[in-house]
């Protein structure tokens, strides 16, 4: 694969804290000290039952190049803070952690680890950054997307924001996320080279403008891509004009060379209402196949509002609202210590308390479950337990609310599937990497397991995802020891 990550080194992208930090556990003596930190979200972005993990393949590329340069080492040292023992340690890095991570494209719920690192501190620490920024922005996107392409009730959705978007990995980075959410392709070019994802595109208004009427616009266009000819309508009047000339180019420039017209696109007006008059005017002129694409500005509740009235659209192009999510733009992933190990290799919890109780950390190392009903196929609950439990699959298994515990229940013939992979051991990738046409098929299936409760736009139902009851028992131990 072909893309930023693996040609720049992005080592030093990381939060300052993060190197002294690492220069003080170094100086303390925890070089070595085993760490264990869990990335988790704590709210689902537009107030959704659900968000879809993304960007795991980018946080693999970076992993495994992560080194320390002489220019960086060079850096630090004019920094003059820290000591030449720690520069020389930065120098000879080597990553050796264990990384677990949820793949991509599957559906993920607040509270939840969604990836854990395991190694030395300094290490695991420092990674802190760069594994945030990565998985933040990618769920983000590909929740947004989701959300969009749901709205479309199978329709195809395209990407059209990379203009919009807030730089350059924004734009293509984000065009991957919103493939694996469910978009058929992306106006971002490079994303087709780089990721695979297909580039789509027709004209733009500067087309139809440029040429001294609308008319001799579409015939030109016609003219060099009849097999594919999707004109825009909207330059001057859709329905006086747009339509109007792009029958009469149809008939002149595309039919006789033996194609037939791919469709027209319409940016701005009331789509609806434009909508429904072109079906008419490109079904009576004997063109009922000539799809209609629209853009302006969509977002799900648009594009659902739309459909809820009637209008006739195929396709659907969107943006700004999908490229930045600009409804709900940021997603909150946070990386938190969870355990660490002493010397002989016995894990001990860390808990971070708070007032705030949505910001109380679950300790330990653990594992994640999804449990899913045998005879329906849907998923039931996510339970997280200590890394060693297992769920017997053959007996009644408890599940309860972890803060209301008195919401408990007994679920029966189900199949419980551990849902993280180990991506990295000591250092070495095990990730197998997926194509994102693979990942795009993982997430429809994922998200076809959820009840359609949780699937709400508003007010959803609120997923199961509880404790089990050691580390229930563990949590409320530390609780009790650390409330005073």
């Amino acid at each position: 694969m072909n893309n930023t990550l693996e040609k720049t080194n992005l080592t030093m992208l990381t939060d300052f804290y993060e190197i002294t930090m690492a220069n003080g556990y170094f100086a303390n003596g925890f070089r070595d000290r085993i760490a264990y930190f869990d990335v988790f979200f704590r709210e689902v972005p537009d107030n959704g039952g659900f968000a879809i993990m993304a960007g795991v393949q980018q946080v693999t590329d970076y992993l495994k190049k992560l080194h320390f340069a002489p220019e960086d080492i060079a850096y630090l040292r004019g920094c003059g803070i820290f000591s030449e023992e720690f520069l020389q340690y930065l120098a000879d890095f080597h990553f050796v952690c264990d990384v677990w991570a949820v793949p991509e494209g599957t559906p993920i719920f607040p509270g939840e680890p969604i990836l854990t690192v395991r190694g030395p501190v300094i290490q695991a620490q420092f990674v802190e950054t760069m594994i945030l920024l990565t998985i933040n922005h990618q769920s983000l996107i590909a929740t947004k997307a989701n959300r969009i392409v749901r709205a479309a009730q199978g329709r195809p959705v395209m990407e059209f924001g990379s203009r919009r978007a807030q730089g350059a990995d924004g734009a293509t980075l984000g065009a991957r996320a919103a493939y694996i959410g469910g978009c058929c392709g992306t106006a971002c070019t490079i994303c087709d080279r780089d990721f695979g994802v297909p580039a789509l595109g027709t004209m733009a208004h500067s087309w139809v403008q440029l040429f001294d009427s609308e008319l001799d616009s579409f015939r030109a266009y016609a003219r060099e891509y009849p097999s594919s000819c999707t004109l825009l309508v909207d330059t001057y009047n859709v329905l006086k004009s747009g339509i109007p000339n792009a029958i009469k180019v149809f008939n002149e420039e595309v039919v006789p060379r033996g194609f037939r017209p791919a469709g027209i696109r319409i940016d701005s007006g009331d789509i609806t209402y434009l909508a429904k008059k072109t079906r008419k005017m490109l079904d009576d002129a004997g063109f009922p196949d000539c799809k209609i694409c629209v853009s302006n500005s969509l977002d799900e509740y648009i594009i659902r509002d739309m459909l809820i009235q009637g209008a006739p659209v195929d396709s659907f192009g969107v943006g700004e609202r999908l490229i930045t999510s600009s409804s709900h733009p940021v997603f909150g992933g946070v990386y938190k210590l969870c355990a660490v190990e002493n010397s002989d290799g016995t894990i001990i919890p860390k808990i971070k308390v708070s007032e705030n109780v949505s910001k109380i950390t679950t300790p330990c190392f653990k594992k994640l479950w999804r449990l899913y009903d045998r005879e329906s196929g849907k998923a039931i609950a996510d339970v997280v337990t200590l890394h060693d439990e297992l769920i017997d699959n053959t007996k009644p298994y408890e599940i309860f609310d972890p803060i209301h515990v008195w919401k408990h229940k007994h679920v029966t013939n189900f199949r419980a599937v551990p849902l993280r992979e180990k991506i990295f051991e000591h250092g070495k990738c095990l990730a197998q990497e997926k194509t994102l046409k693979e990942l795009q098929e993982d997430c429809k299936r994922e998200v076809g397991t959820l009840w359609d409760e949780v699937l709400r736009f508003d007010n959803p139902h609120r997923y199961y995802v509880d404790l089990s009851r050691p580390l229930w028992n563990i949590k409320q131990k530390m609780l009790d020891e650390y409330t005073y």
